[in-house]
C-alpha cells in the first residue's frame, strides 16, 4: 500500500496530503520537510490561532525547512 506524502506550505505552512496546490492559501511552494503540527478545530474561539494567524481549521506545521 502507498503512503501518501504530507507537504506542508511554505507560505502558510498548511499541511496538505499529495496536493500540488496548497488547499488553504493557493501557494504551491510545498515541502516534504517540516516538523511538529499543531490541528485548528476553531480557530474563532483558539488562542492559538489567533497568536499564529491562522483562520482556516486544519493541520499545520510548527516548523517548515
Amino acid at each position: 500500500m502507498k503512503k501518501l506524502a504530507e507537504l506542508a506550505c511554505r507560505s502558510c505552512k498548511f499541511v496538505s496530503v499529495d496536493a500540488i496546490i496548497c488547499k488553504n492559501c493557493g501557494s504551491s511552494d510545498l515541502t516534504k520537510e517540516w516538523y511538529g503540527y499543531l490541528i485548528v478545530l476553531d480557530p474563532e474561539r483558539s488562542e492559538i490561532a489567533k497568536a499564529l494567524g491562522i483562520k482556516t481549521p486544519g493541520k499545520y506545521a510548527l516548523r517548515v525547512d
